[in-house]
Formats: C-alpha cells, structure tokens, sequence
C-alpha cells in the first residue's frame, strides 16, 4: 500500500487501543474522547476489510489479526519516533552559520555554489541574511555570523579576505543583439539602459554606473540615455534575459547566465570596466575560528580561487 493511502491517524489510534485493550484507555492516552478512537478503529477496519477487534458489552478484546498488525505498527511508529529524536538531537547538535550578504550576490553566485557545502557537511546548519549593509561578524562555540561585502575596504572593526575582484560590462541578451544594431559603444546611447541602485557599506563612494563605463569607453555624453532603474541586480538581469534593455553588469554576478547563453556580451571581451569595488569576505578581527567556520572559509577560498581561474 502507499504511504500517502495509509490512514497514519487510525493506525495511531488502533496501535494505543491494542495495546491497552481498551478504547477508553486508549482515549485517555490521547486526548481525545473513547468515541473518536472507535470511529477510528471503525474506519481503519473498513479500510482493511479486517476485523481488528471483537466488541463485547463489557469492552473489546484485539483479535489476532489485530495482534499481529499492532506489533508491526508499534514497531513502526517506534521506529519514527527513534527517527524524530535522532534529528531533534543532531539538530540541537549543529554548529549554526549565518551568512550575510548583498541580497544580488546572495541569489546569483552564492546559493547556485552552497549546495556543494552542504553535501558534505551535515553538521553544520546554514542561515542567509540577505543585507545589504554590514552585519559585524561573530564567532562563537557552538555558532557564527560571516559576511560577504561588496565594496572597497578597508572595512573598519573586523578582519576581511579577498574572494575575486570586480569587472563591470555590458550585458543583453540574443534577441536584444539581433534586432538590434550594437557595433560600437556608441550604439548603446539609442538602447535602453537598465541600471542597479544598490548600496553598499555607508562608508563607500558610488558603485560604478552607466556613465563611467561611457567616460571610459571615450564617450562624453551631457544627458544620459533613456533608463530604467532596479534595486536589484537579479530584477535587472531578468529584464535584460526578456530583451527590454542593456545592463552594466558585474561579472560575478552574471558569470552563470553568461554560461548558459541567455544573456551576452555584446562587444565580448573589449571595453570592460574594472571596479575599484571587490567581493570580500568579513571575519571578527580577533578569537579563535571555530572548525566549522574554518571548514566554510576553506570551501568559500576553493570556489572563489576556481571562480578566479575560470573567468
């Protein structure tokens, strides 16, 4: 029989009533009223087409089918709660990890990569904080908060490693680069400009835009092109995906959908901006790192040094 047929309820009720050979008493061990534990018993017997139990004025009495099966369930339903205490402690167990990060570089590069982590590490449960600004970073025995940033340090009170440095270029999809007639960056000016207002740490300047990607591709322009503007860069991106306009992207954050082909560089490797923005990774400045957080660091290292290697 399928799991999802079985009448898990009626089996429960079924299983405290064999034991206790008693409605009644089944009923007081479960709350409920000895009526409700016979329209049980009732409904699980019309289900098997078994009789379970024989109704006598005095009470019941389980017949042996109802013995043999109240055996098996018993076994069953010990075996579940075995399986529920076993998590319940694992769980109570787990060192636990808070990750905070930009919520853009969260969806597009981290969570694509963080199931290859926790394949392997079944003692550690991770949390995200999508979060723009700084969380300061902790460490604790038994739990952690890490930060990833976005920005140009140095950043004030903690410790910090560089994960990959920033590229920004032009970015539309097939479509957009079909119809359209994109040779030069001056053809970008008759295009839709899809631009991302996100803010970093409190401290830092602007994030490269639209306009310093012009001024260093050689273009002095007084007014800027027609723009739409996104606090996200995965709102953004899916407007670029669905052909609507261009977008200044940041390399990490579009690396995968570059592989996947739904979204191109329309001048391939010429005319990149380099940031003065990089993505870091934010540690408490001091304390001993908990093994588990140096598990995290070593594996986040080992993606971002690959990240580098395959851009």
């Amino acid at each position: 029989m399928r799991i999802e047929r079985l009448p898990l309820n009626a089996l429960r009720a079924f299983a405290e009533a064999a034991r206790e050979n008693s409605f009644k008493a089944a009923a007081y061990r479960l709350g409920v009223t000895s009526g409700a534990v016979s329209r049980q018993v009732k409904q699980l017997e019309g289900h098997l087409g078994v009789a379970l139990f024989e109704r006598h004025a005095n009470g019941v009495c389980v017949t042996e089918a109802g013995r043999i099966l109240a055996e098996d369930v018993q076994a069953g339903l010990l075996r579940i709660a075995s399986g529920i205490q076993h998590v319940t402690e694992r769980s109570e167990q787990a060192f636990r990890l808070l990750i905070s990060a930009p919520p853009s570089f969260l969806q597009l590069w981290l969570l694509p990569r963080l199931p290859r982590f926790e394949a392997n590490e079944r003692e550690i449960e991770i949390s995200l904080d999508a979060e723009s600004r700084l969380t300061q970073p902790l460490w604790l025995p038994n739990r952690a908060r890490l930060s990833l940033r976005y920005g140009q340090g140095p950043w004030p009170g903690v410790s910090s490693r560089r994960l990959f440095e920033d590229t920004l270029f032009p970015v539309c999809s097939p479509t957009l680069l079909a119809r359209a007639t994109i040779k030069s960056p001056s053809d970008l000016l008759t295009q839709t400009l899809l631009t991302v207002d996100w803010c970093t740490h409190a401290n830092q300047r602007h994030i490269p835009g639209w306009s310093d990607w012009f001024k260093a591709v050689g273009i002095a322009i007084n007014k800027m092109p027609n723009q739409r503007q996104y606090s996200l860069y995965s709102l953004a991106l899916d407007q670029a995906i669905a052909g609507q306009g261009v977008v200044l992207a940041s390399y990490p954050l579009v690396a995968d959908r570059l592989a996947s082909g739904v979204l191109v560089r329309p001048f391939e490797e010429h005319y990149p901006l380099i940031s003065p923005f990089a993505y870091d990774l934010i540690l408490p400045p001091d304390g001993e790192m908990p093994p588990a957080v140096g598990r995290f660091t070593e594996w986040l290292a080992q993606e971002a040094a690959l990240f580098r290697n395959t851009s």
